[in-house]
């Protein structure tokens, strides 16, 4: 331990660890001679997240496509991959979406609606505010809604 006196609390005070320099160039071989092993295992667990995600919004698309029949082909997907973004702080990565709550997947189908169907970004554009957008365009949204809803 490295001890320094302090005049302002006039008393010795630790610094930090005195380490031989043998001792620290051990450490540092050690810790490179298994940085592969720890990059090789960083990787495949990467690799393993990304298909529970995929795995994920496979299962959030099929429950879209299922509460909504009447939705275009291959739209479920979409809206899952939007909806269901890592670290987007969308409904889709709720705690409610990942246990398919039925709301959750509605208001990431709506939110799709509003978006891809409607004019509600080319109002946002002309300066509405969002709420004022969203009223402007809920009765196109809900009649699309509505749509989906049923099936062909």
């Amino acid at each position: 331990m490295v001890l320094k006196w302090s005049r302002a609390r006039k008393r010795y005070e630790r610094q930090g660890l005195l380490v031989e320099v043998e001792a620290l160039e051990q450490a540092e071989q050690e810790c490179l001679a298994d940085s592969e092993v720890r990059a090789r295992r960083g990787e495949r667990a990467a690799a393993q997240r990304a298909e529970l995600d995929q795995q994920y919004i496979e299962q959030f698309a099929r429950q879209v496509r299922k509460l909504f029949p009447g939705c275009p082909p291959g739209r479920e997907l979409s809206i899952a991959e939007h909806a269901c973004l890592k670290y987007s702080g969308r409904v889709g990565r709720s705690a409610a979406a990942k246990s398919f709550d039925k709301q959750a997947i509605q208001l990431a189908v709506i939110a799709h609606i509003r978006h891809a169907e409607t004019k509600y970004d080319f109002f946002l554009a002309k300066g509405y505010d969002r709420f004022d957008a969203r009223a402007a365009v809920k009765d196109s949204v809900d009649q699309i809604l509505m749509q989906w809803r049923e099936l062909d």
